[in-house]
């Protein structure tokens, strides 16, 4: 009797303990099923009242088009290349600075603009608003430019700005002389308009941010900083538009980013005694060295997706994918083991699930028949928002596991904190609604940028840095980006110019509408 008892109470467990889960699946099914048929965080503020500000209209004349179309492209044949942080084309700088006052004579004479040069070729503007109570925002952009040879396979000359099925070809054309001249360009065109704001704001043009921007936005911001000033958001070169890129998206979707990955340049190093090549040691300091970049190779950070604003980006992107994508990007609180194992495998999306790991150089031997006493290489790590500089590291350091190996740190920081992009998030409601009046057919969401900008020096200055211009991306294009033919479609530049001009206009408003209706918070 005693085992049959036994027996019935384990089957009544197990009955209990099935219909428990099962009643466990079923309410997951159930609130993951609601959530993905209602989450739409994208609706907010996109149906309220917005408060009017007095509109200058952004239509311009053909001969004002073809002559901004001019100035870029005369921008784009200035080589304003960063080589190192200590060699720098100063000519072709100085020449920058010559272009930008001749191009735009209203932006240079003007009463209202107070202009004052940094570092020597930096560039810091200052434009009071008629409402000194509204706190002022920046724009950024930098001048310098990554080297490029047409030997590279270019189909144009790189600093030509030759035009090919109306693409305007060049270093610079979306990294970043598109956004120096848009914003400048932009902002001329209202002064000739008789534009005054409301809300006051700064331009910083850096001259050596592909070089870490030590020099020109390090001492911009150590000027506004020496003047108290504070800013209610900042936005930066960063994310575009997304165009048949993201892969079942309807629709092309804007990424606004909120944040950058951290960075992390280490030197893993081996020294051994030298010796001749006929008589060797077991192991050699670059097989030492080989063996130690293999196990960093072969053991990727861990994945974090889910952890960090990408879960952010997914939830307001969810909305455009169809089943059962949707269903998944909607509940990320449930899906995110699953979604980065299957991000993990593509190139381009495995930069948003882990700390990335790249070996970028690798020294060593003196010659053929000498065995090399000295071997080094180098680590670029771009770190996840979900972890810290000294986590990445420690655990660079237990992977290679080997104390003949040297680990040093050459340059790192962390990742840059999340700005805020809730619908009480000026900064990123502003930049939302000028996308959204020139693109009504674009998703908004936000998004985290795998490299980094001169936004990052900009920390003590505000808490939210934004970084995206209105750059359309297709497929193919993101590999133009530092890349052979980086180039700009004749109307998406002029796109650019239009985005600014309507965006000053924009945070001309003292203060966001109450949100019309959406019931969801991230």
């Amino acid at each position: 009797m005693t085992g049959q008892s036994t027996k019935l109470r384990l089957w009544k467990f197990v009955k209990i303990a099935c219909l428990s889960l099962t009643l466990v699946l079923v309410v997951l099914l159930l609130v993951a099923t609601i959530r993905t048929l209602s989450l739409d965080v994208n609706a907010g503020l996109q149906l309220a009242n917005w408060e009017k500000t007095s509109a200058i209209s952004p239509e311009i004349s053909r001969q004002q088009r073809e002559q901004l179309l001019e100035n870029f492209r005369a921008a784009i044949r200035i080589p304003t290349v960063s080589f190192s942080e200590t060699d720098l084309n100063t000519t072709a700088l100085a020449q920058f600075s010559i272009l930008l006052e001749r191009v735009f004579p209203r932006v240079f004479s003007s009463d209202l603009v107070k202009h004052e040069v940094v570092a020597n070729y930096s560039h810091l503007f200052w434009v009071p608003g008629s409402d000194p109570g509204l706190k002022p925002y920046m724009l950024l952009a930098h001048i310098d430019v990554v080297p490029a040879a047409e030997s590279d396979g270019w189909e144009a000359p790189p600093f030509s700005a030759k035009e090919i099925d109306g693409f305007i070809y060049g270093r610079g054309t979306i990294d970043d002389k598109h956004s120096v001249m848009g914003i400048l360009q932009a902002l001329e065109f209202l002064l000739e308009r008789g534009y005054r704001p409301r809300r006051g704001f700064y331009i910083g043009l850096g001259h050596d941010e592909e070089v870490n921007g030590l020099e020109g936005a390090f001492n911009i911001v150590k000027v506004l900083k020496s003047r108290g000033v504070q800013l209610a958001f900042v936005l930066d070169e960063g994310l575009a538009v997304m165009d048949g890129i993201i892969s079942g998206l309807d629709g092309p979707a804007a990424l606004i980013g909120i944040s950058e990955k951290g960075m992390a340049n280490v030197k893993l190093s081996v020294t051994t005694a030298p010796g001749h090549s006929s008589m060797p040691p077991r192991e050699t300091s670059i097989g030492i060295l080989a063996a130690a970049v293999t196990r960093v190779e072969g053991n990727p950070m861990p994945r974090l997706f889910g952890y960090g604003p990408e879960r952010g980006t997914f939830e307001h992107l969810a909305h455009k994918f169809g089943l059962p994508l949707r269903f998944i990007l909607s509940n990320i609180w449930l899906f995110s083991p699953l979604l980065g194992r299957v991000m993990e495998r593509k190139q381009d999306t495995n930069a948003f699930v882990r700390t990335t790991t790249a070996v970028t150089m690798f020294n060593s031997g003196i010659k053929i028949n000498i065995i090399a006493p000295y071997a080094e290489a180098f680590v670029n790590l771009r770190i996840h928002s979900a972890q810290k500089l000294q986590e990445v590291l420690d655990l660079i350091r237990s992977t290679v596991d080997d104390e003949r190996v040297k680990v040093e740190l050459v340059h790192g920081f962390d990742p840059l904190p999340v700005s805020a992009y809730d619908e009480s998030a000026f900064g990123f409601q502003i930049i939302k609604k000028t996308v959204l009046d020139m693109f009504p057919q674009v998703t908004v969401a936000p998004g985290v940028c795998v490299g980094n900008t001169d936004s990052r020096h900009y920390t003590d200055l505000t808490r939210d840095i934004y970084r995206f211009a209105p750059t359309w991306f297709k497929p193919g294009d993101l590999a133009r980006f530092h890349g052979v033919n980086e180039r700009i479609s004749i109307k998406n530049y002029e796109e650019l110019v239009t985005f600014y001009f309507l965006l000053f206009q924009n945070c001309d408003i003292t203060k966001l509408p109450e949100p019309h209706g959406s019931g969801h918070e991230l």
